[in-house]
Protein backbone atom coordinates (compact mmCIF):
# COMPACT_ATOMS: atom_id res chain seq x y z
CA UNK A 1 0.00 0.00 0.00
CA UNK A 2 1.54 3.36 -0.99
CA UNK A 3 1.48 6.08 1.18
CA UNK A 4 -1.03 8.42 -0.56
CA UNK A 5 -3.27 5.02 -0.49
CA UNK A 6 -2.39 5.36 3.63
CA UNK A 7 -3.20 8.77 3.65
CA UNK A 8 -6.50 8.71 1.79
CA UNK A 9 -7.44 5.43 4.09
CA UNK A 10 -6.24 8.27 6.92
CA UNK A 11 -8.68 11.07 5.88
CA UNK A 12 -11.49 8.24 5.24
CA UNK A 13 -11.44 7.16 8.88
CA UNK A 14 -10.95 10.48 10.65
CA UNK A 15 -14.41 11.55 8.19
CA UNK A 16 -16.08 8.29 9.67
CA UNK A 17 -15.38 8.86 12.95
CA UNK A 18 -16.46 12.84 13.33
CA UNK A 19 -19.56 11.18 12.02
CA UNK A 20 -20.17 8.35 14.58
CA UNK A 21 -18.71 10.62 17.01
CA UNK A 22 -21.94 13.28 16.05
CA UNK A 23 -24.74 10.05 15.24
CA UNK A 24 -23.77 9.22 18.95
CA UNK A 25 -24.21 12.21 20.70
CA UNK A 26 -27.71 12.82 19.08
CA UNK A 27 -28.75 8.89 19.68
CA UNK A 28 -27.69 9.53 23.68
CA UNK A 29 -30.01 12.41 23.81
CA UNK A 30 -32.62 10.68 22.87
CA UNK A 31 -31.53 7.82 25.82
CA UNK A 32 -33.71 9.33 28.51
CA UNK A 33 -35.56 6.98 30.98
CA UNK A 34 -38.78 6.65 29.81
CA UNK A 35 -41.31 7.66 32.77
CA UNK A 36 -44.92 6.12 33.12
CA UNK A 37 -47.07 8.94 32.11
CA UNK A 38 -50.57 8.95 32.71
CA UNK A 39 -51.58 10.15 29.33
CA UNK A 40 -49.79 7.45 27.70
CA UNK A 41 -51.75 4.23 27.29
CA UNK A 42 -50.02 1.19 27.28
CA UNK A 43 -49.48 0.84 23.78
CA UNK A 44 -47.82 4.08 23.64
CA UNK A 45 -45.56 3.35 26.47
CA UNK A 46 -44.56 0.26 24.76
CA UNK A 47 -43.84 1.76 21.63
CA UNK A 48 -41.44 4.47 23.40
CA UNK A 49 -40.10 1.34 25.05
CA UNK A 50 -39.19 -0.23 21.93
CA UNK A 51 -37.47 2.90 20.49
CA UNK A 52 -35.42 3.37 22.99
CA UNK A 53 -34.24 -0.02 22.48
CA UNK A 54 -33.69 0.61 19.05
CA UNK A 55 -31.91 3.37 19.77
CA UNK A 56 -29.86 1.63 22.50
CA UNK A 57 -29.04 -1.26 19.75
CA UNK A 58 -27.70 2.05 17.32
CA UNK A 59 -26.27 3.50 20.00
CA UNK A 60 -23.81 -0.25 21.19
CA UNK A 61 -23.53 -0.65 17.46
CA UNK A 62 -22.02 2.65 16.87
CA UNK A 63 -19.80 2.63 19.53
CA UNK A 64 -18.48 -0.48 18.51
CA UNK A 65 -17.49 0.98 15.08
CA UNK A 66 -16.39 3.85 16.26
CA UNK A 67 -13.69 1.81 18.38
CA UNK A 68 -12.79 -0.30 15.68
CA UNK A 69 -11.89 2.53 13.24
CA UNK A 70 -10.04 4.62 16.33
CA UNK A 71 -7.79 1.36 16.49
CA UNK A 72 -7.45 1.06 12.49
CA UNK A 73 -6.42 4.78 12.67
CA UNK A 74 -3.53 4.13 15.12
CA UNK A 75 -2.49 0.81 13.33
CA UNK A 76 -2.59 2.29 9.46
CA UNK A 77 1.17 2.95 9.68
CA UNK A 78 1.68 -0.84 11.05
CA UNK A 79 3.06 -3.10 8.32
CA UNK A 80 0.31 -5.27 9.47
CA UNK A 81 -2.73 -2.97 8.27
CA UNK A 82 -4.55 -4.07 5.45
CA UNK A 83 -3.36 -7.48 5.50
CA UNK A 84 -5.86 -10.34 6.07
CA UNK A 85 -5.39 -12.01 9.59
CA UNK A 86 -6.28 -15.15 7.83
CA UNK A 87 -4.67 -15.67 4.37
CA UNK A 88 -2.23 -12.96 5.14
CA UNK A 89 -2.45 -11.43 1.29
CA UNK A 90 -3.57 -7.54 1.20
CA UNK A 91 -6.99 -6.39 1.68
CA UNK A 92 -8.28 -4.54 -1.40
CA UNK A 93 -8.06 -0.91 -1.08
CA UNK A 94 -10.88 -0.39 -2.24
CA UNK A 95 -12.60 -3.03 0.38
CA UNK A 96 -10.69 -0.98 3.08
CA UNK A 97 -12.09 2.51 1.66
CA UNK A 98 -15.64 1.15 2.22
CA UNK A 99 -14.80 -0.72 5.65
CA UNK A 100 -11.17 0.76 6.68
CA UNK A 101 -11.45 -1.54 10.06
CA UNK A 102 -11.72 -4.52 8.12
CA UNK A 103 -9.27 -7.50 9.20
CA UNK A 104 -10.60 -9.60 6.70
CA UNK A 105 -10.52 -10.25 2.62
CA UNK A 106 -13.98 -10.77 1.02
CA UNK A 107 -13.16 -14.64 0.06
CA UNK A 108 -11.53 -15.25 3.68
CA UNK A 109 -14.64 -13.26 5.84
CA UNK A 110 -17.13 -15.33 3.31
CA UNK A 111 -15.36 -18.33 4.22
CA UNK A 112 -15.33 -17.73 7.90
CA UNK A 113 -18.75 -17.06 7.41
CA UNK A 114 -18.64 -13.09 9.39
Amino acid sequence: MTQEEKQGLKNIIENEIDLLTNEIAVIQAQLKPIKKDCSLDSIDHKMLKQDQNINIQRFEVAKKRLNRLKVAYLQIDNENYGICKECEEEINIERLKLVPESKYCIDCMNELGL
